[in-house]
C-alpha cells in the first residue's frame, strides 16, 4: 500500500510513495509520533534530479528489510529540499558542522523536539570504501539513544548551538575597496586554463560570474572580462552543455567541464541564459548570443507548462542509468550521423571508440568548426552546415529514447529567475515571442501561486500549491516583474512587483539587519534560517536588497534604500571573508557604488526611445514607460510627453537631465560617469 507521501504535492516525495518505509512529511504529526514513541526522527532530504538520492532509495528505502529496521527504530521523515529550503538549510548546517562537508541525500537524526545530534549524507546499504553501512549507522544511533541518552542530548545541544550563531552586522555599508578586495580573492582562485574556480567537481557559480561581468569595465578589475569570457567559452564547449538539445547540466564532475552530472535545473539555465546574453552584449562574442538563445529555447521546449509556468528540473537518470539519455556509443553515433559526415562530426564532438564516460561518449567541442575546417582544408561554413545537420539527426534519434524524469513542480523563485531572463532577452533581442512567454509566466505566478493576501506560495504541482513562499520566492519574482515592466511598460507588472517588495520587511525582517528565510508567522524550526549565501541561486537576502534598491529608484523613497543597505551591512563580513559565496550581494553593492540611474520615457513609441537601455548590461538602471503622463509611480509623475513624440528623462537620484527625443542622447547619458573609484592598494 502507498504510504503517506502519496498525497504529497512534491513529485520527489511521491517517488517514495511506494516505499515500505512508513514515511511522514515534515510536520507536527511526525514530531508527535516521535515523542509518543520516544524515538529519534530519521530525516532524509533530497530532490528529484539527485542521482545519489535515487541510489540510496534503491539500495535502502525500497528494501523491505532495511525499511523494517527504519520503521522499528525511528520516525522517518522525507523532505523535498526544493519545496522546503528552510528545513534543508537548517539541517545542512548541522551536517556541515558535524562532518565538515555536505550534500544530498542528506541524512540527519534529530530529537523529538527538532535538535540534530547525528548527521551525514549518503550511506550505502553495505560497508563500502570506508563508509559504514546504513544498517550499522542506524543500529549505533538507536543504541546511543536508548543507552547513552545524556550523551546524545549533549551532542544535540552542541550542534544546535553551533548552527544558531549569527554573523555580526557592520555599522556601515562597505566601501568601494570591498569590491576590489572581492575581485582579487576571486581572481586568486580562478582556473586560467579551463575557466571557473577551483578544481573538480566544478560548478558554474553564476552569481560570481555575474559580479565579474558587472565590474568588467572597472580599471581595478583588469582580468574580470577575461575570466568571464574564458569560463563561458569553456562551459559552452564542454559536456556540461547539451551539445544536441541545449541547456546546461548542474555541474561537471571533472575540472574541464567535460563530464556532467547530467541533471538539468531551471535555476541554472535561467541564470546562464542571462549571463550569456549580457556577456555577448558586453564582450562582443557572437557565440554567447547563440548559446543564450539555445538555452532559452531548451527551457521553453522541455520545461514549460502549457499555461506559462516552468517546471523545476530533468533527472540525471533514465532507465535506471545515469546519463543514458545523453551519451553515445561510437557505433550508434556514426550510424545516426551518416557514414559521409561521421568522421568530421566526430572530430568536432570528440567521439571515439573508447569514449570518455563509462565506454560511451559525452559530446563536447573537442575542436571548433573553424579548427576542423582548417585541418581538413574545408570552408568553415560548409563544416558548420554539416555539424548543424548532424545535430538535427542526433536530436531526432534521442527523442526516441526514454526521457529522464521530469520534476513538474513549479517553484516561484526559480520562475522569477526565468521571468527576468525572458524579459531581458525579449527586450535586448527585440523578440516579442520571449516577452509573451514572460507575460504568461508572470500571470501563472500571480494567478495560481499567489494567496488572497498577496503572498506567494512556494511551489505548484498539478493544480495544488500549499507551502508558503519564502524570502527568495518573493524577492526573485519581484525582480522578474520589475524587469518585465521595464521591458514592456505594462503597469500591472510594476504594481505586482511593488506589492511583493513592500511585503519583504513586513514578513521577513530581522531586527538586527537583513531578512530571515521564513515569514514571521511560519511554523518554528529549531532555528530561524537566514539565507545570506548564494547556493547556487543568488541568496534570498541579496535578491531582496536588489528589489528594494529598484523600488527606491522608482519611488524616490529613501526608506527602501535604507532597507537595501541594511542587507548589505548584514552581509559585509561574508563579503570580506568569502566573496565567492556572496557574489550577488557584491553585485548589488556595485550598483549602489557606481551610481544608479532612473530612465522615464513618456509618449507614443516610448519603447523605441527606451531601446538604448537594453543595448548594454545595465543592472543599475531602472526604466519606466508610459504612453502619456502617468501617476503610476513618482518616477513618471509630472513627466510630460512631447508634441507628437516620446520624451526620455535620464535621472540620478531623481535629478534629471533635460528631456530628449533622441535615442543617441539617451545612450550617451547612460554611458557617462559609471565607474567605481577605489583607493590605491597600500
Amino acid at each position: 500500500m502507498p504510504n503517506r507521501l502519496a498525497a504529497s504535492t512534491s513529485p520527489y516525495l511521491r517517488q517514495h510513495a511506494d516505499n515500505p518505509v512508513d514515511w511522514f512529511e515534515w510536520g507536527d504529526d511526525a514530531f508527535a509520533s516521535a515523542g509518543d514513541r520516544d524515538v529519534p526522527i530519521l530525516l532524509s532530504v533530497g530532490y528529484s534530479a539527485c542521482h545519489w538520492c535515487h541510489v540510496m532509495a534503491h539500495e535502502s528505502f525500497e528494501d523491505p528489510e532495511t525499511a523494517a529496521v527504519m520503521n522499528q527504530l525511528f520516525v522517518n521523515v522525507k523532505v523535498d529540499r526544493e519545496e522546503r529550503p528552510d528545513v534543508d538549510a537548517v539541517y545542512m548546517e548541522a551536517v556541515q558542522a558535524a562532518t565538515g562537508a555536505g550534500g544530498w541525500p542528506m541524512t540527519v537524526w534529530i530529537t523529538p523536539d527538532g535538535r540534530p545530534f547525528y548527521a551525514g549524507t549518503y550511506f550505502p546499504r553495505e560497508d563500502r570504501h570506508g563508509m559504514p553501512s546504513f544498517h550499522r549507522v542506524m543500529a549505533a544511533v538507536s543504541d546511543a539513544w536508548r543507552h547513552r541518552r545524556e550523551d546524545v542530548l549533549d551532542q544535540a545541544g552542541t550542534l544546535t548551538t553551533a548552527i544558531s550563531r549569527s554573523l555580526p552586522v557592520s555599522t556601515d555599508v562597505p566601501g568601494p575597496e570591498a569590491l576590489e578586495a572581492a575581485y582579487r580573492k576571486l581572481a586568486g582562485s580562478f582556473d586560467p586554463v579551463n575557466g571557473g574556480f577551483g578544481g573538480a567537481p566544478k560548478f558554474p557559480q553564476q552569481p560570481v560570474l555575474d559580479f565579474l561581468l558587472r565590474i568588467s569595465h572597472e580599471e581595478w578589475a583588469p582580468n574580470a572580462a577575461h575570466m568571464v569570457a574564458t569560463t563561458l567559452t569553456k562551459m559552452a564547449h564542454g559536456g556540461i552543455y547539451d551539445q544536441v538539445g541545449g541547456g546546461f547540466a548542474r555541474y561537471a564532475v571533472d575540472s574541464i567541464w567535460q563530464i556532467p552530472h547530467f541533471e538539468k535545473m531551471l535555476y541554472d539555465n535561467a541564470q546562464l541564459a542571462r549571463l550569456y546574453l549580457w556577456a555577448w552584449r558586453e564582450l562582443g562574442i557572437e557565440e554567447f548570443r547563440v548559446i543564450a538563445e539555445e538555452v532559452i529555447d531548451y527551457v521553453r521546449r522541455d520545461l514549460r507548462h502549457p499555461d506559462g509556468g516552468f517546471f523545476s528540473a530533468e533527472d540525471a537518470d533514465s532507465e535506471g542509468e545515469e546519463g543514458r539519455f545523453y551519451v553515445w556509443q561510437e557505433s550508434e553515433f556514426r550510424q545516426v550521423v551518416g557514414r559521409r559526415d561521421a568522421p568530421l562530426v566526430a572530430a568536432v564532438f570528440g567521439v571515439t571508440t573508447k569514449g570518455n564516460f563509462e565506454g560511451s561518449n559525452t559530446l563536447h567541442i573537442a575542436r571548433t568548426t573553424a579548427e576542423v575546417a582548417a585541418e581538413w582544408e574545408l570552408d568553415p561554413a560548409q563544416v558548420a552546415t554539416v555539424v548543424a545537420r548532424a545535430r538535427q539527426r542526433l536530436q531526432a534519434r534521442r527523442l526516441e529514447r526514454v526521457r529522464p524524469g521530469l520534476d513538474h513542480k513549479v517553484v516561484a523563485a526559480w520562475n522569477g529567475l526565468m521571468l527576468r531572463a525572458l524579459a531581458e532577452a525579449g527586450a535586448s533581442l527585440e523578440r516579442e515571442d520571449l516577452l509573451d512567454d514572460a507575460r504568461a509566466c508572470a500571470r501563472f505566478l500571480l494567478e495560481r501561486m499567489t494567496t488572497d493576501h498577496g503572498r506567494l506560495l512556494r511551489s505548484w504541482s498539478e493544480g495544488e500549491a500549499k507551502v508558503a513562499g519564502f524570502l527568495e520566492d518573493h524577492a526573485a519574482v519581484a525582480l522578474g516583474l520589475f524587469t518585465l515592466y521595464g521591458a514592456t511598460g505594462e503597469p500591472e507588472w510594476y504594481e505586482a512587483a511593488a506589492r511583493l517588495t513592500e511585503l519583504l520587511p513586513r514578513l521577513f525582517a530581522d531586527p538586527d539587519g537583513g531578512f530571515f528565510t521564513t515569514a514571521h508567522d511560519a511554523a518554528a524550526l529549531v532555528k530561524r534560517p537566514k539565507d545570506q549565501m548564494d547556493n547556487p541561486l543568488p541568496s534570498g537576502n541579496s535578491m531582496a536588497a536588489e528589489a528594494l534598491l529598484w523600488l527606491s529608484l522608482y519611488t524616490g523613497d529613501t526608506a527602501w534604500l535604507a532597507e537595501a543597505e541594511s542587507v548589505v551591512r548584514a552581509g559585509a563580513g561574508l563579503m570580506e571573508r568569502y566573496p565567492s559565496a556572496v557574489g550577488h550581494l557584491a553585485s548589488v553593492l556595485h550598483s549602489m557604488r557606481r551610481g544608479t540611474r532612473e530612465v522615464a520615457v513618456v509618449g507614443r513609441e516610448a519603447a523605441a526611445l527606451a531601446r538604448p537601455v537594453w543595448e548594454r548590461y545595465r543592472p543599475h538602471v531602472v526604466v519606466a514607460m508610459a504612453p502619456e503622463r502617468s501617476d503610476l509611480m513618482p518616477l513618471l509623475l509630472d513627466r510630460p510627453a512631447g508634441d507628437g513624440a516620446a520624451l526620455a528623462y535620464v535621472c540620478r537620484g531623481f535629478v534629471c537631465d533635460l528631456p530628449t527625443s533622441d535615442p543617441g542622447e539617451v545612450r550617451a547619458a547612460l554611458s557617462t560617469g559609471d565607474r567605481v573609484t577605489t583607493s590605491p592598494p597600500p
